[in-house]
């Protein structure tokens, strides 16, 4: 039996991940949760050292798997704290307890680790964060490559899938300015046309994950930092046009071609997957297919887009 634990199972990636990781055969794996806990969830605060060190004790997984984070570039922006103790103090926490267990630590990161001037980025690329968020993932990364030797850094670049709200992905959270500007007397929905951005679905994350375990699993484990990324650079403004098409709505929309969010966010921070590539590792599900099954299990009201 092989153990496997899921930090932020309730999140965008953490239940697309569960998902993938429950149907493997002689797997265990246990999910946690904090904000959204469910009755197939152990509930844990992952900033209250005590109770993560007596949970890994307790649990003594193979594997542990961090896909909880503070990732709102706005809220680490004003809420410097919050964003350390989540992606930085939480991931040292976690690390050390899976160590000393004998556990592999797999911690995601971001692209936001760059500062997006020179594309596309290798795992071994220096990083220059512009923002608070890519500051704190990129002590998180440092935290666990000190803590343990037997951990891994997974850096991702915006992602999407089955929601629970509009909000929870940067992509489906144009969908209500989408819906609006369609309808009769909608005004015109401003979308940024400037920063490029490459969606990453989750169940393809997922499995890349599982792919990374099962390697664990048979002795062949993967240490340092890797990345993956979809391969489909599109801007904020690209992703709605698409978008509007997959909904069937006559939006009204207009470029951007300037940065307008409040934080700095990096023009290009394409991820290069050559590592896991050469691995055999990995799946792409084209956007147009992907969105469609996002849209199609999330229930749609047309104008209210709620």
């Amino acid at each position: 039996m092989f153990k496997v634990v899921v930090i932020g199972a309730s999140g965008l990636l953490g239940r697309a991940l569960v998902d993938e990781l429950a149907r493997q055969a002689d797997w265990q794996v246990v999910a946690t949760a904090f904000s959204r806990p469910a009755p197939n969830t152990v509930a844990l605060d992952i900033r209250d050292a005590q109770a993560v060190e007596q949970f890994v004790e307790r649990e003594a997984p193979d594997a542990l798997v961090i896909a909880a984070a503070e990732r709102r570039p706005d809220v680490c922006e004003h809420d410097p704290a919050l964003a350390r103790a989540l992606n930085v103090d939480a991931v040292r926490t976690l690390a050390a307890a899976a160590n000393r267990r004998g556990a592999w630590t797999l911690s995601i990161s971001t692209d936001y680790v760059f500062n997006g001037t020179h594309p596309p980025y290798r795992h071994d690329s220096t990083p220059a964060p512009l923002n608070a968020y890519g500051h704190s993932k990129l002590d998180g990364e440092r935290a666990l490559t000190a803590t343990t030797d037997l951990g891994c850094v997974l850096r991702l670049p915006l992602l999407y899938g089955p929601i629970v709200s509009w909000a929870e992905s940067a992509v489906t959270s144009l969908v209500p300015a989408i819906a609006a500007s369609a309808s009769s007397n909608g005004r015109s929905a401003v979308m940024d046309a400037w920063a490029i951005r490459y969606p990453t679905f989750t169940p393809d994350v997922a499995l890349v994950i599982r792919q990374m375990l099962e390697r664990h699993a048979h002795g062949e484990t993967i240490r340092g930092i890797v990345q993956w990324s979809g391969d489909e650079p599109m801007t904020k403004y690209e992703i709605a046009v698409r978008l509007a098409e997959a909904l069937q709505l006559d939006a009204n929309l207009t470029p951007q071609s300037t940065p307008t969010d409040a934080t700095p966010r990096p023009h290009n921070c394409h991820l290069a997957s050559s590592q896991l590539e050469a691995l055999g590792i990995g799946r792409r599900t084209p956007f147009d297919t992907a969105i469609r099954q996002v849209l199609a299990a999330f229930p749609w009201r047309g104008e209210t887009a709620a």
